[in-house]
């Protein structure tokens, strides 16, 4: 694994969208590449070319994914989100905006009690975010 100085990765699993994945989140994100990805083979469990296992990083933070070979009667849940504190209402703008396109918002881009601007959502392939702007109050 790439990440050795890490004993603890976030694990996306998806079915069938786990390269479409990695190229928007790290595309949103500064500082964010696909570190790794090794595919599917033919005549092996999963779709041929599919993701076996990737990793990729996000503003730094390593990540693991793959493409499950099984159908599951589940998915990601709101109940586990990746918390983002973006510097800048154009940034948490930008990024809220591309998440969610196609994508669901639990708590819509605005003020709240706990924070001057706060949104989340889940994104068109069923993972969290929550997104607030660093302006002293953060959860962190």
């Amino acid at each position: 694994m790439e990440n050795s100085n890490s004993k603890i990765t976030t694990f996306l699993m998806f079915e069938g969208k786990a390269e479409e994945a990695m190229k928007l989140y790290t595309s949103i994100f500064d500082q964010s590449e696909i570190i790794s990805i090794q595919r599917y083979g033919a005549n092996q469990a999963g779709a041929e070319g599919s993701v076996l296992q990737a990793t990729f990083s996000l503003h730094g933070q390593v990540f693991m994914c793959i493409d499950s070979s099984v159908k599951h009667g589940f998915t990601f849940t709101p109940a586990i989100s990746l918390y983002v504190t973006c510097d800048t209402e154009a940034e948490i703008d930008r990024v809220f905006a591309q998440l969610s396109e196609d994508g669901k918002v639990l708590m819509a881009l605005d003020s709240y009690p706990f924070s001057k601007r706060f949104g989340w959502l889940q994104d068109k392939f069923g993972v969290s975010w929550q997104l607030n702007l660093n302006n002293g109050n953060n959860i962190d």
